[in-house]
C-alpha cells in the first residue's frame, strides 16, 4: 500500500521555489467531450516535447495524457498514455474496434501505481537524431527512462503524427477512443520544434533531492507551442505560452483543484483492497461507494501522520451505516483481507454514526461505547467533520459544524502513538470526501485552515490544518 509520509514522500512536493497554484480535476465517469486545439497551418514535425505533471488516482485502465494526429486520423496519431498494467507508453497509431493499430515505440517495464503523490512526465521526440534510441526520450521525476518491455524508433526523419494542417492536439482523451484520465493534471505544455529534458521543466531540489517545478516563463514554446497553468476557473483552457494556443472546448465537467504538485494533499486511496470489493474510490480520490451488500466496505487515506493537528470533511451521500476516523493499519500489521468488517482492524477508533456511538480495537478485542452518545448525524446531505490530535492522542467529530461535546477529545485508545490513516467504512452507501485540495460539493463557506490551506465547508478548529504536504512539512505529521 502506497502511503506518503513526511519521512518518505514519493513525487514531488513543495520545498520551497516556484509554485503551482491550481490544477485540474478529470474524471472518466464525467467526461463527455476531447479538449482538443487546433493548428492552422503545416509545420516541422520531426521535433517537440511534452510535459505535464499527473496524480493519478484510479488505475488499471488505459488512459490518455497527450495525443496528436493529422486530421484526426487514427493511423496517424502519436499518444503518450498509461496502460491497462499500469506502465507508460508512446504509441504511433491508435486503437481500432477493440485491436491494436500502429507502433508501440515505448513501453516501460516501471508502472506507474503511486496514488499519494505527483509524477512528472516528459516525452521528448527528434526524429533527426542521427542515433535511433535518441529520438524518443522519456523522463519521470527527472529521471530518465531506460527500462523497456517494448523499444522501437521512427526511421530518421520520420514526420510524427502533429503539427500538420488542422492537426488536432488532445490532453487527458483519445479523440478517437475516449481513454480518459482520471485524476489531477497540472502545468501541460508541449513545445514545438525541439527536444527537450526534463530539466528544462523541473529541477531537484538543493536539500530533500526531491523533483519539483520550476517556472516555464522562460522557455521557448514555439508557434504551436502551449502552456496551460489553469489559472481561474473559467479561464483553465487559456495559453500562457506566449503563442496564444487557446483549447478550443474545454470540458465543463473537469474542474479547478488545489491539489498540486508544490502542495500535495490527502485523498482516499485506491492501492487498499479490503475483504469485500466496493464500486470504488472516484472523483479525484474523494468519492468512496460500497455495493457489497452483506459486508462493509473501507477506504483508507492516502497521508498517514504520526503527531500534529489535522482536519478533515466528508458528506454522506447515502444514510444506511457509515464508520468515520481513523486505523493505524500501516503501523499495526494487521492483515485487512481477512477481516469482514474492516472498522475491526486492529488498532482502529471509529465514530458509528448510525448507533451515534464510538467504537475501538484494542489488542484485537472491539469495544462499542454507550449508543446515542452523540446526535445521530445520519441523513443525506449531512456533513461530518473529524478534528484529529496525534499530539495528545485526541479525536473528536463534528456534525454540521456542531462539535459533538459528550465524545470531543476522545481517547485514541490502541492508535495512540501509532502512524494512523483517515479511515472510513460503509454499506451499501457512497461518501464524499473534501480533505482540502478538492470535494465533489462546493464548500458554501470556503473555509481554510490557519495557514490559508484548503477549502473546506466548515473553518477547522484552532491549530487544526489540513491533511497536506505544505502542512506536514510544518508541522511534523
Amino acid at each position: 500500500m502506497e502511503v506518503l509520509q513526511r519521512t518518505a514522500n514519493r513525487g514531488s512536493v513543495s520545498t520551497g521555489g516556484y509554485e503551482i497554484e491550481n490544477s485540474s480535476v478529470w474524471e472518466s465517469d464525467l467526461q463527455d467531450q476531447a479538449y482538443i486545439s487546433q493548428g492552422g497551418t503545416a509545420g516541422t514535425r520531426t521535433k517537440h516535447t511534452w510535459s505535464i505533471w499527473i496524480k493519478r488516482t484510479e488505475l488499471g485502465t488505459r488512459q490518455q495524457i497527450f495525443e496528436g494526429g493529422t486530421n484526426n486520423t487514427v493511423t496517424t496519431q502519436l499518444g503518450l498514455s498509461f496502460q491497462t498494467t499500469d506502465a507508460l507508453e508512446v504509441r504511433a497509431g491508435e486503437y481500432v474496434n477493440g485491436s491494436n493499430a500502429g507502433t508501440v515505440y515505448r513501453l516501460t517495464n516501471r508502472l506507474f501505481r503511486d496514488t499519494s503523490a505527483w509524477y512528472h512526465i516528459v516525452a521528448a521526440f527528434d526524429t533527426t537524431q542521427g542515433t535511433a534510441n535518441d529520438r524518443i526520450k522519456i523522463w519521470v521525476n527527472g529521471v530518465q527512462e531506460t527500462s523497456f518491455a517494448t523499444t522501437a524508433n521512427p526511421g530518421q526523419n520520420t514526420d510524427l503524427g502533429l503539427f500538420a494542417a488542422n492537426a488536432q492536439n488532445s490532453i487527458g482523451v483519445s479523440a478517437n477512443n475516449g481513454f480518459f484520465i482520471n485524476g489531477y493534471l497540472a502545468h501541460p505544455a508541449l513545445v514545438y520544434n525541439a527536444q527537450l529534458n526534463a530539466d528544462s521543466f523541473g529541477e531537484f531540489d538543493d536539500d530533500s533531492g526531491i523533483w519539483k517545478p520550476i517556472d516555464l516563463s522562460d522557455v521557448t514554446f514555439g508557434t504551436y507551442g502551449y502552456w496551460l497553468k489553469n489559472e481561474t476557473s473559467n479561464q483553465m483552457y487559456n495559453d500562457s505560452s506566449g503563442s496564444s494556443r487557446n483549447f478550443a472546448r474545454w470540458d465543463a465537467t473537469i474542474y479547478q483543484s488545489t491539489d498540486t504538485p508544490t502542495n500535495n494533499f490527502c485523498t482516499l486511496n485506491p492501492l487498499v483492497n479490503f475483504k469485500y470489493t466496493t464500486n470504488g474510490i472516484t472523483e479525484g480520490g474523494t468519492t468512496f461507494g460500497d455495493n457489497t451488500g452483506g459486508g462493509i466496505g473501507g477506504a483508507f487515506g492516502t497521508m498517514a501522520v504520526t503527531s500534529g493537528k489535522w482536519y478533515w470533511e466528508m458528506k454522506l451521500v447515502q444514510q444506511v451505516a457509515h464508520y468515520i476516523g481513523v486505523s493505524a493499519y500501516p503501523d499495526d500489521g494487521d492483515r485487512i483481507d481477512n477481516h469482514s468488517d474492516p472498522h475491526q482492524i486492529n488498532s482502529s477508533f471509529v465514530y458509528n454514526i448510525s448507533g451515534a456511538r464510538i467504537e475501538y480495537i484494542d489488542g484485537g478485542s472491539v469495544t462499542a461505547g454507550s449508543a446515542d452518545a452523540f446526535t445521530d448525524f445520519h441523513t443525506a446531505g449531512d456533513i461530518m467533520s473529524i478534528a484529529l490530535n496525534m499530539d495528545d492522542n485526541q479525536i473528536s467529530i463534528y456534525g454540521n459544524g456542531t462539535l459533538q461535546a459528550d465524545v470531543a477529545n476522545t481517547s485514541l485508545f490502541d492508535a495512540a502513538n501509532k502512524m494512523v490513516v483517515p479511515f472510513h467504512g460503509t454499506i451499501n452507501d457512497t461518501v464524499q470526501y473534501n480533505f482540502g485540495g478538492y470535494s465533489v460539493w462546493a464548500p458554501s463557506s470556503a473555509a481554510s485552515d490557519a495557514n490559508g490551506y484548503g477549502t473546506f465547508e466548515y473553518a477547522p478548529p484552532s491549530g487544526y490544518y489540513a491533511l497536506c504536504t505544505k502542512n506536514l512539512a510544518e508541522f511534523g505529521g
